[in-house]
């Protein structure tokens, strides 16, 4: 090998590994791609929460105006959450078939 070999030699691994700590530093440093990556997630979950909550609110929102102008679905309300009742009417429950234990079989007697 002659000296001008070596020395392009030594000159292009000087700056391959110049280039490749700039690469490392960009790509894993405090504020690099990596980071920058992660922090654009973040902010797209933040903004999906945004964008969440603003609908719960404008949904709320809505009920409250209904609440406030429409009768109808106060009485229903109070009707379907709180069990409540016209005067005059009367309230009938049922059992769930599943709360009730089953029928014994046609033609045993429970006694012995």
């Amino acid at each position: 090998m002659s000296v001008s070999t070596r020395k392009v030699l030594k000159f292009s691994l000087l700056t391959l590994l110049f280039f490749g700590l700039i690469v490392a530093w960009l790509g894993f440093g405090e504020r690099g791609f990596i980071h920058l990556y992660r922090m654009e997630k973040e902010r797209q979950t933040h903004l999906d929460r945004i964008q969440n909550l603003e609908q719960e609110n404008r949904e709320l929102l809505e009920e409250i105006q209904r609440l406030r102008e429409d009768v109808a679905y106060m009485e229903s309300l109070g009707r379907r959450e709180l069990g409540l009742v016209k005067d005059g009417e009367v309230l009938y429950r049922f059992a769930k078939e599943r709360d009730l234990a089953p029928p014994a079989p046609p033609g045993r007697s429970k006694e012995p």
